[in-house]
């Protein structure tokens, strides 16, 4: 079965989201340290505004969409050619 970058992309955007606003309400709520983490991948957010935090929700749904715009047709290339189904 053939992938559909969007398709893909739409999942894995949300799943980075999720990700993201998980993390952000753990450091603010339990006082974790995943800030340095999410600093190192998605530079000039910090979630010290709600811009901020906005900017770095918009980045991880950009990385997620760029997962699925990648993988798909590196996954629909190698099925199609070297697995020949």
């Amino acid at each position: 079965m053939r992938l559909d970058w969007r398709i893909l992309g739409s999942a894995t955007a949300s799943f980075f989201a999720i990700g993201y606003v998980l993390c952000v309400g753990d450091e603010l709520l339990f006082g974790a340290r995943m800030y340095h983490d999410w600093v190192d991948r998605l530079p000039s957010t910090h979630w010290s505004s709600w811009g901020n935090f906005f900017l770095g929700l918009v980045m991880t749904v950009g990385y997620g969409f760029f997962v699925g715009l990648v993988f798909a047709p590196l996954y629909n290339f190698f099925l199609a050619k070297v697995w020949k189904r």
